[in-house]
């Protein structure tokens, strides 16, 4: 059934003039779940019933892999609620006969009691039924929730790194959040459409057993109420998106507004007086929507209900006509009135139901897919075992060229890292360094070429292992929203995070420092805008970042810009225990713009446009007989940059003593780069 006046939102009278001006255009979110606006629009009853027992199958699956004593309950207690139904409707019609036959009043009364008390006790059947599905139902709903999410959870967090930077699947990441939460609401929306199913089903059964003639009349009694029900749902889907670009815009406005960041600039530059204009003009946009809706729905219901007012009065008149020519006795027709009415309500509530069930399974057919997906794009489980001590780590003719780029980021790279040495990555922005550090740590797999750990490849090894085998910090690694032990322990959650556990790798980095300094030390939440939580600095946050890649202990660590926060001391502090673990046996892989950290590496590498370009010693790299070397003019002009320049010259007064070292006119080294700057 649909309505030729309802149309799709999209072709609906467009963004407003405030719209246009503040945005370009309709204000729409760029996620999955967008991709199903105005769907529902394109089906007729017809195909919402041909797709219900696929999407009841859904939400009987979830039900039953949530909790499947609660589903068992549910399907009992509706099938029992409805074969009550039906036979209370029997008994209602047998205590009619006994009431209207002939003979005293007493005896009419005594031989109805039977059937009076049987209608009173499946009353309460009914009930105590409808309670526990009720109860049963409100223990699946969260459940079948969280098996949803932490089915797709579990799978998207196995996922290759390519599928997470893609776009389709990311927005399809979106839409599966709303799918879990669909699944709720299915679950619910599933057991109220079973119930008005049943309870149709034992209205139709009774009517057909009082006399085939009455079927008919049920459809004709209750078609006006689902076609009213049905026609206000779709124009206020419509509505919903003619008015939602609206409301998102004005809302966006008075986030605006009292954003701390905005607040200079709106008092300085006066944007107050504009912004609550155009807000204004959203917002009464807004207003005229939803006006309308109120309007449509007088319209539709008055409609609907002299449209069932007619046919109730039709429906009474048959059965006045099937009494006055007797084929139908008058307790028959009174029996016939309850299950009519009965059988009405259910086709109403169950349209609406199923319009509730359509919507919501999109969602849920989309956490279908992403799971499908993710299983198809995880990381391959098994695979080789690495050597127990692994003497080096080489990179053979790699390869690798992000999707969608043209140009490669690395392009035929071969280098060796040896156990137990530093080693130092170094070039501009853009040549493949942290390309290549994810593909030492098999998060990425090279387009050709190897890179072998001790001899395994890792497109052959299990990956699994050569995650364990690695300790990264990133220069922006994640700043867990947890406390102060476990943003340190969660480097290795197999393991312990009691102070003994942690209190070294703290130590190490400096993390202890500011942990006594948190108001709950170790249990100081570490997350803005939470009770208790703390703000701490960069600096600070680095230091949990280092300690967090101690504390994980593997065999290469991997740090990339590790000092990029901290003051120049603990800077030095950094690399003098960096090299410390290369000492004691750790392989390190440093990454840093700050040519001088790369000094005491045991090897450089220099990266340029995806391509070694020099490789050597800090010395090797620095002598001036190898030529104009690409590291060699980079670290020198980094050096100048410290370099204070000269004071113009000043007359002598007495003594013309020149300037010491350290006075204003002589030359300041920087931090670490000792002779090369003098």
């Amino acid at each position: 059934m649909t309505d030729s006046n309802v149309t799709a939102p999209s072709s609906v009278d467009g963004p407003s003039p405030s719209e246009q001006l503040l945005f370009g255009g309709e204000l729409t979110y760029d996620y999955g779940w967008g991709s199903h606006d105005g769907a529902w629009l394109k089906l007729g009853l017809r195909q919402m019933g041909g797709a219900l027992p696929r999407q009841v199958a859904v939400a009987i699956r979830l039900a039953r892999e949530a909790d499947q004593r609660a589903f068992v309950t549910v399907a009992v207690c509706e099938i029992a609620r409805g074969i009550a139904q039906a036979v209370s409707l029997i008994a209602v019609n047998s205590l009619l006969v006994e009431l209207l036959a002939s003979g005293d009043i007493t005896g009419r009364l005594r031989a109805a009691l039977p059937s009076l008390a049987l209608v009173a006790v499946l009353a309460v059947i009914g009930s105590a039924c409808k309670s526990a599905s009720a109860a049963a139902t409100g223990i699946l709903e969260p459940k079948a929730q969280r098996v949803a999410t932490e089915r797709y959870l579990g799978l998207v967090a196995k996922v290759e790194l390519e599928a997470i930077e893609d776009d389709a699947f990311h927005k399809l990441m979106d839409s599966a959040q709303w799918g879990a939460d669909a699944a709720r609401r299915m679950v619910g929306y599933c057991t109220a459409v079973v119930t008005s199913a049943i309870s149709l089903i034992a209205a139709a059964g009774v009517l057909a057993v009082l006399h085939w003639t009455l079927l008919p009349l049920l459809a004709f009694m209750a078609l006006p109420s689902a076609w009213g029900s049905l026609t206000m749902a779709r124009h206020r889907y419509v509505s919903w998106h003619r008015f939602v670009q609206h409301v998102r815009a004005a809302k966006l406005i008075s986030q605006l507004l009292i954003n701390p960041q905005a607040a200079a600039e709106i008092r300085v530059h006066d944007v107050a007086p504009f912004l609550l204009t155009h807000f204004r003009e959203m917002a009464q946009t807004s207003e005229r929507e939803q006006t309308r809706l109120a309007w449509t729905g007088a319209r539709t219901h008055v409609l609907a209900d002299s449209a069932r007012g007619l046919a109730t009065v039709a429906t009474y008149g048959v059965l006045g006509l099937l009494l006055w020519n007797g084929r139908m006795d008058l307790a028959v027709a009174g029996t016939a009135v309850l299950a009519i009415r009965a059988g009405s309500a259910s086709i109403t509530d169950l349209v609406l139901r199923v319009t509730d069930v359509q919507e919501e399974a999109l969602f849920v057919a989309d956490l279908e897919t992403l799971c499908t997906e993710a299983v198809r794009r995880a990381i391959p489980t098994g695979g080789r075992d690495l050597p127990e001590d692994v003497d080096e780590v080489r990179f053979e003719q790699v390869t690798f060229t992000y999707p969608g780029k043209d140009k490669p980021s690395l392009c035929e790279v071969d280098l060796v890292i040896p156990r137990g040495k530093t080693v130092a990555l170094v070039g501009s922005n853009g040549a493949g360094k942290s390309t290549l550090i994810s593909l030492l740590s098999g998060a990425r797999l090279p387009d050709s070429g190897r890179v072998l750990w001790g001899g395994v490849s890792t497109a052959e090894a299990d990956r699994a292992q050569v995650f364990a085998r690695v300790a990264m910090v990133a220069q922006d690694f994640f700043r867990w929203p947890f406390t102060a032990r476990v943003n340190i322990g969660i480097g290795r959650t197999s393991g312990s995070m009691d102070d003994a556990a942690v209190e070294p790798a703290a130590a190490y980095s400096g993390a202890d420092k500011v942990i006594t300094g948190l108001p709950r030390r170790w249990d100081s939440l570490l997350a803005r805008g939470y009770k208790g939580g703390q703000e701490i600095s960069g600096g600070q946050w680095q230091k949990f970042g280092l300690a967090r890649a101690r504390h994980r202990d593997g065999a290469v660590l991997i740090v990339d810009e590790p000092t990029s926060a901290l003051d120049a001391a603990a800077e030095q502090r950094v690399f003098d225990q960096i090299h410390q673990l290369a000492d004691k046996g750790q392989t390190t892989v440093l990454i840093t713009h700050r040519l001088a950290s790369a000094r005491h590496a045991d090897v450089i590498y220099v990266l340029d446009e995806g391509r070694v370009a020099e490789q050597g010693t800090f010395a090797e790299l620095m002598d001036p007989a190898t030529g104009p070397g690409a590291f060699r003019e980079a670290y020198e002009l980094q050096a100048r940059q410290f370099v204070q320049p000269a004071v113009p010259t000043q007359p002598v007064r007495s003594t013309g003593t020149p300037s010491a070292p350290g006075a204003p006119g002589a030359p300041h080294a920087p931090a670490g780069t000792g002779e090369a700057t003098s």
